[in-house]
């Protein structure tokens, strides 16, 4: 199961995809990452935008077998907000 985000003159991207567990280890996430992938590009998208957490050797790995390369490392924060206030923010 995948999403594929509109790309509205942006980088395309392809959202979370997930295999139950007793169907992994058969490519099919690796084939929806590459059809979804293909389906943005041919939609216009110069490029195709993946994230995969750092510790997810799997999904790493699957992306550099469909074609992907690291560009960068990105880091999410969230904050509460009264937290926030707490330390002056």
């Amino acid at each position: 199961m995948a999403l594929r985000h509109p790309h509205a003159g942006r980088p395309g991207s392809g959202r979370p995809v997930h295999t139950p567990p007793e169907l992994r280890g058969r490519g099919f996430a690796g084939a929806v990452t590459a059809a979804v992938s293909a389906a943005v590009r041919s939609s216009g998208a110069q490029e195709v935008v993946l994230f995969t957490d750092l510790a997810n050797a799997t999904g790493n790995a699957l992306h550099q077998r469909v074609g992907c390369r690291a560009v960068e490392d990105h880091v999410g924060l969230e904050f509460d907000a009264g937290e926030a206030a707490d330390h002056g923010m």
